[in-house]
């Protein structure tokens, strides 16, 4: 109890913010964070184009969690990647809140993604040589009001383990560690390629209920794309892609637990 709460006054900031909790905005009548609209991409290799996204329009809203659906090919990393500020475009309009980032500088988006963007992939780019707490602190020395590394550790549950190095870990510590690498900095997105495609199905529970708790605790935005359909239970929306396009959107009417999911 004695570390939950110093976590919760952790999330609370240096500024004395409010636990956000209790005050995200309704899921579908709240605030859009990030929209795209008439997005497409279109990558030459060699003599050939191949099109990777073809006219799509998107919406993220504050504090929802939203599982991006479909198969490998369908164009859901390309996807996740431009509103991420990790591409840009071949056309079409991206915005943050009233930042245009369409077109905006590689500056622009480097800075977009240190202050606002947490990234979690499939594989989890730890430094073999650097323990889990001072791979969480490459994070938190360069963010301006960071969770400290301990209490992200914490959160994600390796309070016991943060001074083990990645090769001491298992998989899954593996991913929780580049959670709280990701979440450190209190972004207002969280964006996960197949953060479970690389752990045994009880692992990828584990993850998944990470994932979740912060989402709730932090308020931030969280997209999780995969192609495990199961998965998609546990969102509050569903984005189903197929062929670079948006084939539908949907609400969960009854979320499940990540506990609750079978695949």
């Amino acid at each position: 109890m004695v570390v939950e709460e110093k976590v919760r006054r952790s999330l609370r900031g240096a500024q004395g913010r409010p636990d956000v909790t209790t005050e995200r905005a309704a899921i579908g009548g709240g605030e859009a964070v990030l929209f795209a609209r008439g997005l497409t991409k279109v990558y030459r290799m060699g003599e050939v184009d191949v099109v990777a996204l073809r006219g799509i329009d998107v919406e993220l809203f504050r504090g929802e969690f939203v599982v991006l659906l479909g198969a490998s090919g369908s164009g859901k990393s390309t996807l996740l990647n431009i509103l991420g500020g990790l591409d840009v475009p071949t056309s079409g309009e991206v915005r943050y809140c009233d930042h245009d980032l369409s077109a905006a500088a590689e500056s622009t988006l480097t800075r977009y993604r240190r202050e606002h963007v947490g990234f979690v992939f499939q594989f989890y780019n730890l430094i073999p040589s650097l323990t889990a707490r001072e791979n969480v602190a490459l994070v938190t020395d360069i963010a301006e009001a960071p969770i400290a590394p301990e209490d992200a550790l914490s959160l994600v549950g390796l309070a016991e383990r943060m001074d083990h190095f990645p090769s001491e870990l298992s998989g899954g510590e593996q991913q929780r560690v580049a959670i709280a690498r990701a979440i450190a900095k209190r972004p207002d997105l969280v964006l996960c390629d197949e953060p479970t495609g690389a752990l045994d199905y009880r692992t990828g529970q584990i993850v998944l209920e990470v994932l979740s708790r912060v989402n709730r605790e932090l308020g931030a935005t969280t997209a999780v794309i995969t192609h495990n359909a199961p998965i998609a239970q546990m969102a509050d929306r569903i984005i189903e892609m197929s062929d670079g396009r948006i084939r539908s959107v949907r609400e969960n009417a009854a979320k499940l637990s990540p506990a609750d999911l079978r695949w």
